[in-house]
């Protein structure tokens, strides 16, 4: 079994998955936000996180990629597999994790740099030695964003649209070459044209990508995912999943009352 340096493993050892939560608790200080969540990720697929506001999706979703470290009262109980490896293990490094898994945030957050560097910048301090303007022009062509922005690549991301800038951010996601994106509402802040533009581009991602995204529209999870899991609270606040299957199922065929009750509106 090789290993890099920071401790992850090149092969995968579990099984076909992109990705895998056993028995996942995440805790802040003592509250328990996560009860329990286990979760195995098809590559090359689209889940969607749903679930009502508070039961822990966007938690669940930052700890594929460590996210939740930056929480100084955050800790986890369980293993998430990523390549046969738990990244939670004391040899991995949290920076590697989030190259290889990377994020994709509810609002915009382009840097205040120009549109170039905002590409740019990531796969620089990760040592690409490659051709730059090439690994630009390819991930903001990923982004369909090449031909908005490739007459102004030297102006301030931030002169961009809404719609435009939150592609910046996936182009720049897509630079450091990860293997899975995560999304946390990627199209929340956005116009409807701007949303419908995300989840076409999302369609066009899977292609090569294992993408996990939260939402809390369910026409956008009926729409735009391949899987789905539904999410939800106990009495104590904690998020346990509920249900997990083929997304077309679980909102035509659900296997438990709680899922159809939230889908068709009836709680949440």
């Amino acid at each position: 079994m090789s290993q890099t340096s920071n401790g992850m493993q090149t092969s995968n050892d579990n099984g076909h998955y992109a990705i895998e939560a056993r028995n996942v608790n995440i805790y802040y200080g003592n509250f328990r936000a996560v009860k329990e969540v286990s979760l195995k990720f098809e590559p090359r697929q689209i889940t969607a996180l749903i679930g009502p506001s508070g039961c822990g999706k966007s938690t669940v979703l930052r700890a594929f990629n460590r996210m939740n470290d930056l929480v100084s009262s955050s800790h986890l109980k369980g293993e998430v597999l990523f390549q046969g490896k738990n990244i939670y293990d004391s040899d991995v490094d949290p920076v590697e994790v989030r190259r290889r898994v990377g994020m994709v945030f509810q609002k915009p957050n382009p840097f205040p740099k120009t549109i170039y560097e905002n590409v740019a910048w990531g796969a620089r301090i990760n040592g690409y030695k490659g051709d730059m303007d090439a690994l630009v022009e390819q991930s903001l062509r990923q982004a369909a964003l090449w031909d908005e922005v490739k007459d102004k690549l030297g102006q301030s991301g931030l002169s961009l649209s809404g719609g435009q800038q939150q592609r910046l951010c996936i182009a720049r996601t897509i630079a450091v070459k990860p293997e899975i994106i995560l999304m946390d509402e990627p199209a929340s802040a956005l116009d409807p044209i701007s949303t419908l533009r995300i989840e076409e581009l999302i369609q066009e991602l899977k292609q090569r990508y294992t993408i996990l995204i939260v939402t809390h529209n369910m026409q956008q999870a009926a729409r735009a995912s391949d899987f789905t899991a539904f999410l939800n609270m106990d009495k104590d606040r904690a998020g346990y999943l509920v249900e997990y299957g083929p997304t077309t199922q679980i909102f035509t065929n659900p296997h438990n009352e709680l899922t159809e009750q939230y889908i068709t509106g009836r709680f949440g």
